[in-house]
This record gives C-alpha cells, structure tokens and sequence, in this order.
C-alpha cells in the first residue's frame, strides 16, 4: 500500500475514529471497549484499548483507541497505519518515551512496554492476527514489519477522559 492510499483511507476513516474515541471516553470505558468491525474485515466482538502518550515534537498529550490482544497477561497493539509505509505517528511517540498509559474498558494504567524480537515475536504476531486477521493483509501492504508494542500494566489510574488530550490526531 501505498503512503497515498493510506491517507485515503484515513480521510474516511477518521470520522469513525473520532466518534469512536469519543465515546470510549464519554462514558468512561462502557461503551467503546468491544466493537463489530466486521464492515472493515474484523471481528464482531473486537477489543479496543486507548492508549495516551506525549506528542514527541509537541509535547502535548494525544488518547489513541487501538485495536488489541491480551497475550500472557500483557496488552498487544500494532503500527500499521492500514499497511502504510510508515509507521504511524503514535508509534514514533510512544518509542520516544519509556513510561504509557492504556485504558481498557472502565480500568486505565500507567505501564511499562516493551517490543517483542525473534521467535517471541513470531509468537505473538501469529497469536495476533488470529485475534485481528486482517492485519495480516495490513502486513502484506508493505514492506516494513509492522511493529507491535506489548504494554505491562503497573499501577492503576484513573480513566481517561477527553479534556486529558490536549492534542488532536490529525491521521
């Protein structure tokens, strides 16, 4: 895929995007959590995590929803960017600091992560896309291996809420 049919589907993605981070912190996790995905090649009961993290260049805060696995008690996300050629701008900003926050459901975290590498990695990409398939398609898009961050949880925090970002997503 291409880094200009990428920004296609995030023009027409985004407004779905933002209702659904919108709602996710609207109602403190209720709503938001699982979702049918299906319309996009996913599953009908999909879990969705929010992740807040500093902007690397504008130091200002961003909450992320992100697709995610629960592999031997650590949450699993992926740097697709829907098979772009370039990681996507949340990535680049969580690897420029070691501390995360990740809320799943009603329940948020401060954490660790951490990026799996060898046959870890194998492991939990295959466990992954069983969870995510079409990922996978995502994978075949571009050339780059696309990166996946597993998060430990390590104390709890309050969960987010919108006034928490104070920065917008812009793709």
């Amino acid at each position: 895929m291409s880094d200009e049919s990428s920004a296609a589907i995030s023009a027409v993605r985004r407004d779905w995007v933002t209702e659904h981070r919108e709602s996710y912190l609207r109602s403190g996790g209720v709503e938001g959590h699982i979702m049918d995905i299906t319309a996009v090649g996913g599953r009908s009961f999909a879990s969705h995590c929010l992740v807040k993290y500093k902007g690397r260049k504008s130091g200002k805060t961003f909450i992320t929803p992100l697709c995610y696995a629960d592999i031997g008690g650590e949450v699993v996300i992926c740097g697709s960017k829907g098979g772009a050629d370039h990681h996507p701008d949340w990535y680049l900003n969580i690897i420029s600091n070691k501390d995360i926050e990740f809320q799943i459901a009603t329940q948020a975290f401060r954490g660790t992560w951490r990026e799996p590498e060898g046959a870890e990695r194998d492991k939990v990409w295959a466990f992954f896309i069983d969870c995510h398939p079409f990922y996978a398609t995502y994978q075949e898009a571009t050339s780059r291996v696309l990166p996946l961050v597993m998060m430990q949880a390590v104390e709890p925090i309050p969960v987010f809420k919108e006034s928490d970002a104070t920065g917008v997503r812009q793709s």
